[in-house]
């Protein structure tokens, strides 16, 4: 096996990662849409009562986690179909093999770590 040819498990391990962020995701709806639900049936205004604050507060946060958990959703599937087409494991800046290391501690890397750390630097 060459540093660009993914490990057996890694479709499976993938699979594995997108259905428990699937499962994951669609709690965290359903916890969204019971805080709306509570919230509608308490008089809490966001602006004067200190439990509206905390209302708007913990509706934020689980929309950011939300999102946050969408787009490593859409990471996984990229990466799914990275290893379907055969350029899993490959940058896609330099074309080289992506350390196995690497694709190991983060399996949705598309990128070498060189590149990685270029593309950092610019942000």
């Amino acid at each position: 096996m060459t540093s660009s040819t993914p490990p057996d498990d890694t479709g499976a391990r993938l699979d594995e990662e997108r259905t428990a962020l699937q499962d994951r995701i669609a709690r965290m709806a359903e916890d969204m849409d019971a805080l709306v639900a509570a919230s509608r049936d308490s008089n809490a205004d966001d602006e004067h009562d200190p439990e509206g604050q905390t209302i708007a507060y913990e509706r934020s946060q689980l929309q950011a986690l939300t999102d946050q958990a969408r787009e490593h959703l859409a990471e996984i599937d990229a990466a799914i179909a990275r290893v379907q087409s055969g350029t899993y494991g490959v940058c896609e800046v330099c074309h080289e093999p992506i350390g196995a290391p690497r694709l190991e501690a983060r399996p949705t890397a598309r990128t070498c770590v060189q590149h990685a750390v270029a593309r950092r630097a610019r942000s």
